[in-house]
């Protein structure tokens, strides 16, 4: 068995739909849940499907030998990253090479680097007068967006379209193949 663990700082509806893909596959399952806001919303997901849920401080996060213990705790193979909004150390980085991906709601290298995410990506988006977009997933190094790209999916953005419409067809691509790319990767660990 394989044990993902997610990171995210928000409401967490990307670690749930994470979480219930895999429920009942015998080879991986999410293990944990870790944020670095206490009163993220991620958490009350985590209790509702039975997902221990834990957080760590800025700082804790800056150090992470907390993590790393945590982690070891739960025998993670494999780290998530779902609207986690913060840099991992080096040392969590380093002892994972290669074991964890994000995903991006952008096509990157467009749309990428600090400040850049959610909402924020799609109005940089629209402004732009993009004709499309869509969501890249991306190995972690120690900068934002840039570690290599694993998987996109494309979609277009119409002239009519709102922010609001690019959001809700990006979630929808991330609902749709994200824990499928994270299937894959970790069944080749």
């Amino acid at each position: 068995m394989k044990i993902i663990a997610v990171l995210a700082s928000g409401s967490g509806t990307n670690a749930e739909n994470i979480a219930k893909y895999f429920e009942n596959n015998s080879e991986i399952r999410v293990g944990l849940i870790i944020s670095n806001r206490l009163k993220a919303g991620v958490h009350a997901r985590a209790l509702s499907l039975g997902v221990p849920s834990f957080t760590f401080s800025n700082e804790e996060f800056r150090d992470g030998s907390k993590i790393l213990a945590k982690l070891s705790e739960y025998n993670v193979d494999f780290i998530v990253l779902a609207g986690f909004m913060s840099l991992l150390p080096p040392v969590i980085i380093n002892e994972y090479k290669d074991r964890i991906v994000n995903i991006h709601p952008a096509l990157l290298p467009k749309y990428g680097g600090k400040g850049m995410f959610g909402r924020h990506v799609h109005e940089a988006v629209v402004a732009s007068g993009e004709k499309e977009t869509g969501i890249t997933v991306h190995f972690v190094n120690e900068r934002y967006d840039e570690g290599e790209i694993i998987f996109r999916s494309v979609m277009p953005v119409c002239p009519s379209d709102t922010v609001e419409d690019v959001e809700r067809k990006v979630h929808a691509l991330e609902y749709a193949h994200y824990p499928a790319v994270i299937e894959n990767i970790v069944k080749n660990l």
